[in-house]
């Protein structure tokens, strides 16, 4: 019997689709790709897909399926790539030794993941939940031969009831950085004891007018701390110094890219920046945008801390909108997955489709500005046809299946972070479902 309290409306809000994530190992030895539930990765070196190895499996059985529920977040750990973080729905957080790709870790959260971030020197793990807490897991204790379950990981901070959208630490690891749905970006020194909390704010910065949806550092030698660029829902990238909370240069790349400034009409909205990623040097960043299909390449100058839109790289012969970005340090390819889970209408129950752009790199930025993007053919990219049987489920996709993911794509990360507004009777019902209410009434 359905509930009067839940109309169709919330029923649709709550089986959000989940959209695609990818990640890249730092020295572009493996790709990961999440959808759904699903966690695939791909062997660069070796050129074989990866056999996962879940320490929760008595049997030893592995499986693409190691999750219970969408995956929210991957990550590799940013100078060695040893260790890999997936985490999402199901509340669970597992961390992984790329060597064995073994589950060697499994933290237990209590409300759905939104976010990880992995400390440079992989000492500790944090990850943030849709409450808005952040907490840390010290991982010195962890060991890469036997996985342990039912780990907790320690609270550090908060953002007051405000799901938290991105995490990062800056690149010499003192401070933690941490973006909400409510327009903030909070800058937390990482203290010493990180498992007594972090409590000291470094700064805060403001002046996104809608959710944050990303978060990523460029730095060089002038700035070796290096600068913050954030992406929004406000259709901008903002280029900040984040240790006294500066804003620096704000690129509306929104409107760069064609689509016009909302007027005001019911329903209509600017497109969201749902991911971006940047060159090892910091001089190129790639954004993503919620309708524009293909990517936005910005310049990013650190010494006069400005940006500046370098072009739009369109990507036509098929409907592609990217979900997400992942790019090596030692290579110079930017990988670019769309997809989502739970596809209406689709034999895929988890769609993933996987592009790569080659020269993403400084030496790069004038053939980029002079020839057309060098968007590589299937049969060029690393890996081959192997690793888009792996990434994608599937070499051959049809175009009408990709045309229904990207429209579903254009709503799916506003979808995910916009806030939802209900009556007080139906705000009610929902906080009498909520676990951690249950648990307290038992």
């Amino acid at each position: 019997m359905e509930d009067p309290n839940i109309d169709d409306g919330d029923q649709n809000r709550e089986t959000e689709i989940a959209p695609a994530l990818i990640a890249v190992h730092p020295a572009h030895q493996s790709v990961a790709v999440a959808v759904g539930s699903d966690l695939r990765v791909f062997n660069l070196q070796e050129g074989c897909a990866v056999t996962l190895g879940d320490g929760d499996d008595l049997d030893g059985k592995s499986s693409t399926n190691v999750h219970k529920d969408s995956i929210r977040a991957i990550r590799y750990g940013a100078n060695n790539g040893t260790l890999f973080v997936s985490a999402g729905d199901d509340k669970l957080v597992k961390i992984w030794a790329t060597t064995t790709w073994r589950c060697i870790s499994t933290v237990v959260s209590e409300k759905k993941v939104s976010a990880v971030a992995i400390r440079s020197d992989g000492l500790f793990v944090c990850f943030a939940d849709k409450f808005g807490v952040v907490y840390v897991v010290d991982t010195q204790g962890i060991s890469g031969e036997q996985g342990s379950t039912n780990e907790k990981g320690i609270p550090i901070l908060s953002h007051y009831c405000s799901i938290i959208t991105s995490l990062e630490f800056s690149p010499d690891s003192r401070f933690i950085i941490s973006a909400d749905r409510d327009f903030k970006i909070r800058v937390s020194v990482f203290p010493k004891n990180p498992l007594d909390g972090a409590h000291e704010i470094q700064s805060f910065c403001l002046g996104h007018t809608e959710f944050v949806s990303c978060l990523a550092f460029v730095f060089g030698q002038d700035y070796p701390q290096g600068l913050l660029i954030s992406g929004s829902g406000d259709s901008t990238v903002r280029l900040w110094d984040f240790t006294c909370g500066a804003l620096l240069d704000t690129c509306a790349v929104g409107t760069e890219a064609g689509y016009l400034e909302t007027d005001g009409k019911e329903g209509e909205c600017r497109p969201a920046v749902t991911d971006l990623c940047a060159t090892k040097d910091g001089s190129l960043v790639a954004v993503a945008l919620q309708s524009l299909p293909g990517i936005m390449l910005l310049s990013c100058d650190i010494s006069a801390r400005t940006l500046s839109v370098l072009k739009v790289v369109s990507i036509s012969e098929d409907p592609f909108i990217p979900t997400s970005l992942g790019s090596g340090s030692l290579k110079q390819f930017l990988w670019m997955v769309m997809g989502v889970s739970s596809l209406q209408g689709s034999d895929l129950a988890c769609l993933a489709r996987v592009r790569v752009l080659s020269g993403f790199s400084k030496s790069n930025i004038a053939t980029l500005e002079e020839h057309k993007a060098s968007l590589l053919d299937d049969k060029d990219i690393p890996g081959r046809e192997l690793v888009l049987q792996k990434l994608q489920g599937t070499l051959s996709i049809e175009k009408e299946v990709l045309s229904s993911a990207a429209e579903a794509v254009k709503t799916a990360m506003r979808n995910l972070l916009i806030k939802k507004h209900y009556p007080v009777e139906k705000r009610e019902y929902r906080k009498r479902g909520r676990n951690d209410r249950k648990n307290k009434q038992r």
